[in-house]
C-alpha cells in the first residue's frame, strides 16, 4: 500500500481557509483533517475533538514535553498544535492528511517530513481581509489589529510555500487545489 501525502495549508486567520478545505473535502476521497490542539477557548459552535482538541496550558506543555507533537506553536498568545500519532496513523494505511496551521508550525512540519506539500491560501487583499475579520463580530478591535499585523508577517513568507492560492472565489480556489492534490497523487 501506498503511503500518504501531507499537506500543509496555512493563510492569515479570515481568509477562509476552513471554507475553501471544507469544499476541498467534497470532491476528494482517502484525505483526512488533521485535527489540532490548542488551548485557545473555543467559538461558537466549535465541537471538542472535531474542531480542535481544546486542552489547557499545562496539559499542551505536558504533550510538548513527551514530544506527542509533530509541530507547535503559540499564536496570539495561544499554543497550537498537531497531535503525532494520529497523522502517522492516517499516513501510513495510504491517507492523505490536511494540515490546517500557521507559518511557524508548517516550517516545523517541513523540516521533519520534506516530502509534505506545502500550499499558502490568500486573501485577494489586506483590505478584504480586514473587512472578512470585522464580519465575524466576534473580536475586539485591539485581536483584529493584532491579527491584520500576523496577516502582514504571513503573508511576506508565503513565498517559501509549494503552492499560492488565492481565495477571491471559494469554489474557484477549492478547484485549484484539488488539481494541484490529483496530480501530485498521479506523480506518488
Amino acid at each position: 500500500m501506498k503511503k500518504g501525502k501531507l499537506y500543509i495549508i496555512s493563510g492569515p486567520s479570515g481568509c477562509g481557509k476552513s471554507t475553501v478545505l471544507r469544499e476541498v473535502f467534497r470532491h476528494r476521497r482517502n484525505i483526512f483533517f488533521s485535527v489540532s490542539a490548542t488551548t485557545r477557548g473555543p467559538r461558537e459552535g466549535e465541537v471538542d475533538g472535531k474542531d480542535y482538541y481544546f486542552v489547557t496550558r499545562e496539559e499542551f506543555e505536558r504533550m510538548i514535553g513527551a514530544d506527542e507533537l509533530l509541530e507547535h506553536a503559540q499564536y496570539v498568545s495561544n499554543y497550537y498544535g498537531t497531535p503525532r500519532k494520529p497523522v502517522e496513523a492516517m499516513l501510513s494505511e495510504g491517507n492523505d492528511v490536511v494540515l490546517d496551521i500557521e507559518v511557524q508550525g508548517a516550517g516545523q512540519v517541513k523540516t521533519k517530513m520534506p516530502e509534505a506539500v506545502s500550499l499558502f491560501i490568500l486573501p485577494p487583499s489586506l483590505e478584504e481581509l480586514e473587512r472578512r475579520l470585522r464580519g465575524r463580530g466576534t473580536e475586539t478591535e485591539e485581536k483584529i489589529r493584532s491579527r491584520l499585523s500576523q496577516a502582514e508577517r504571513e503573508i511576506a513568507k508565503s513565498g517559501s510555500y509549494d503552492y499560492r492560492v488565492v481565495n477571491d472565489d471559494v469554489e474557484r480556489a477549492a478547484g485549484e487545489i484539488v488539481q494541484i492534490m490529483r496530480r501530485i497523487r498521479r506523480r506518488k
